[in-house]
């Protein structure tokens, strides 16, 4: 039986190995969200970082919920790889910068402990956009959410990642530590600000004494991340497992492109980022309206095109000459919501979009892209389509798309959505006139501007007849 990858010695030369002395690597970081995204991203940038720049910067890793990253973490020493993959060939890295794994649904406390260690003096977030609780209709905190509900009953025995991070600024307080540094690497407008205003509000309802002090000496940078990490399959472990000569669990394949901007505001201190390719900007909010509007919100459109067309990955879709016309379109109509990005020109920006979802080695299947879509149409189309209507623009593009949403539901059902209930209730009562009706009735889905904007759902309707 082959040996499952838990060392550095022994694996072939062509594979990239960590480039210092794990023996020494003390943690400086934990990151809450431990899944595939973050393991080709933050992780990878990390490693970069402490191999150009050596410090104390080792991840703690916390997955909220499941325990099997974690196992598989502890199986593997912390190791794992990412095959980067492109029509020139497939590259594998093993990295290495994770030096402890908690499980936080078996293991609370320790999570709390860690996050009260004065060694930690950063946190990052990769836990999807539902997973803070936020009211889409008043922007703070869902009462009605699980875990807001649960933490703020329960403020020390969290569950949530506001609840975690709440606690955890509390213990610092109390101990006379300096805050962390919370960095949110979601897909949320302004991330940071929409993490800090949870937080506040979170901490204000326990002890407005402490959500002051947050205020004052916390730090809640915005940064936007920008890499295809599709789910791994069987056939992702062996391509790992042929690579390697050794198993890996939780092997991943991603493209070669990897961005990351941020906003250079910490409170004491953090890695050297920047030596991995990694921006420090003064303002992120260009380059995160950029990647949401373009990327995400194109994504969107094309993975329910495709469960539309029987279609299962992205790729299947671009192959398709009249679907692949209509992400262009898309792009190239939004594109005109978009301010001036430093060192981005937005024509060759969108012309690599197109190129990356044409990638013929990256298996993104479209029903990964359409989980979530309620808690992903307000930043991705109803925001630049607000825009475009406040110009006089027709918004025909996002109408388009809204209408392949409304119309993959009803063929398929609701994508793992958190309003499943309400979604496949609206499919079900599509009328012959008027068949987007039943889902501007679904409360704070859609903004007042939109329902009224009779124009612009009569496109939305053309859309869904079409189909």
């Amino acid at each position: 039986m082959m040996q499952r990858l838990s060392s550095t010695t022994g694996l072939p030369d062509r594979v990239r190995q960590p480039q210092f002395d794990r023996t020494k690597l003390k943690p400086g970081i934990v990151h809450i969200g431990i899944g595939a995204f973050h393991r080709a991203h933050q992780a990878v940038f990390t490693q970069h970082a402490l191999e150009a720049e050596f410090g104390p910067w080792g991840i703690i890793a916390v997955n909220l919920r499941s325990p099997e990253p974690v196992e598989a973490l502890a199986a593997q020493d912390g190791l794992y790889s990412i095959t980067t993959r492109s029509e020139a060939g497939d590259q594998s890295e093993v990295i290495g910068a994770t030096v402890d794994w908690i499980c936080a649904a078996n293991d609370g406390a320790r999570v709390l402990s860690a996050l009260a260690d004065p060694a930690i003096r950063v946190v990052t977030l990769t836990v999807s956009e539902k997973a803070y609780g936020l009211d889409p209709a008043t922007g703070g905190l869902d009462h009605a959410h699980q875990a807001i509900a649960a933490d703020l009953k329960w403020p020390d025995a969290p569950v949530g990642v506001l609840g975690f991070l709440v606690e955890g600024l509390a213990l610092r307080r109390a101990a006379g530590l300096a805050p962390y540094t919370v960095l949110c690497c979601d897909n949320l407008p302004s991330n940071g600000n929409v993490v800090r205003r949870l937080v506040l509000e979170m901490a204000r309802l326990r002890d407005p004494a402490l959500a002051d002090w947050i205020a004052d000496k916390g730090r809640f940078p915005c940064s936007m991340v920008d890499r295809i990490v599709p789910a791994a399959t069987g056939a992702t472990r062996l391509r790992a497992e042929r690579l390697l000569g050794a198993q890996d669990a939780l092997a991943i394949d991603t493209e070669p492109f990897l961005q990351w901007v941020i906003e250079d505001d910490f409170v004491s201190g953090r890695p050297a980022w920047e030596a991995g390719g990694a921006i420090f900007a003064g303002n992120v909010e260009p380059y995160e309206k950029m990647k949401l509007r373009l990327l995400n919100g194109t994504h969107t459109l094309l993975a329910h095109l495709g469960i539309l067309g029987d279609l299962d990955y992205i790729r299947d879709v671009m192959a398709v000459p009249h679907l692949a016309a209509k992400a262009r379109l898309h792009m190239e109509e939004v594109v005109s919501t978009l301010d001036p990005v430093p060192g981005i020109d937005l024509p060759a920006y969108i012309d690599d979009l197109l190129a990356r979802f044409s990638n013929p080695t990256i298996d993104h299947r479209n029903i990964q892209i359409a989980l979530d879509t309620t808690q992903k149409l307000p930043q991705r189309l109803l925001a630049p389509t607000v825009d475009m209507l406040a110009k006089g623009q027709t918004a025909g593009a996002t109408a388009y798309a809204v209408g392949v949403w409304m119309a993959s539901v009803k063929k398929r059902g609701d994508c793992g959505d958190p309003r499943r209930s309400e979604v496949i209730a609206a499919a079900a009562s599509m009328g012959a006139t008027d068949p987007s009706a039943p889902f501007f009735a679904i409360a704070g889905l859609f903004p007042q501007e939109l329902i009224d904007a009779r124009d612009w759902r009569d496109r939305i309707n053309a859309a869904i007849l079409w189909f």
